[in-house]
């Protein structure tokens, strides 16, 4: 398949890699899996799960934060490779991680010692990553995220208190309204329902087909099932 080159119609038609990004238990994944079914993308997510030291992660955060931050490193970016290689041939990728965003666990996890090495280990990887088109960041307080995490009830997830997460919430919102690489639209998802409601997800398209550089933000009005 050969690479979307259309100029003409709406932002999106000139959009070729789609990143969605968001804090655990916002719902990127389900947010990306509706996407790509209907723009008709290639879906790239992460796996989560695949890495053998997670569990061990959130049960003693300081004995295994820099062996899980360090294969999540290497994991991303051999998965950002092959879409740099290969799927850069479709007209459009979806991917539900963003390889920056790597570095907000690093600095809320990793000692001075440890940070200074994933460093140096990040800054050889990064620039052979593909940098997105555009960005969508799902926004939610912490009680919805924590409430998402509770009910899809994921083992290795059961360890994470509220204070963690409210913490990597707020760092998740600092990296993404500062970010500058390339435009990111700000979705407020706290009560929106985009698995169960499609006018939630067309709302957030119709906004990202306006297009705009730098970062803007949008609060999708909730809507009662009638």
């Amino acid at each position: 398949m050969k690479r979307n080159t259309k100029k003409e119609g709406g932002f999106l038609k000139q959009i070729h890699y789609l990143v969605v990004e968001g804090c655990i238990g916002v719902g990127k994944t389900s947010f990306c899996n509706i996407l790509s079914q209907k723009l008709n993308a290639k879906l790239v997510l992460e796996n989560v799960e695949d890495n053998p030291f997670i569990s061990s992660f959130y049960k003693d955060k300081e004995r295994f934060a820099f062996q899980a931050q360090i294969y999540f490193l290497l994991s991303r970016y051999r998965q950002q490779a092959e879409i740099a290689q290969k799927d850069l041939f479709y007209d459009l990728v979806v991917s539900d991680y963003v390889f920056a965003k790597d570095r907000i666990f690093a600095g809320l996890n990793l000692n001075d010692n440890e940070l200074a090495l994933y460093d140096r280990v990040a800054d050889a990887l990064e620039p052979a990553v593909p940098k997105p088109d555009y960005i969508i960041y799902l926004q939610a307080t912490t009680e919805r995220l924590l409430s998402n995490i509770r009910q899809r009830g994921r083992k290795y997830e059961t360890p994470i208190s509220q204070d963690y997460l409210n913490t990597l919430n707020e760092a998740y919102n600092h990296f993404f309204i500062n970010y500058s690489d390339v435009p990111v639209l700000i979705v407020d998802a706290s009560d929106i329902d985009f698995v169960h409601r499609s006018d939630d997800l067309d709302e957030i398209l119709r906004e990202l087909d306006r297009g705009g550089k730098g970062t803007r933000f949008i609060k999708p009005l909730p809507r009662k099932e009638s």
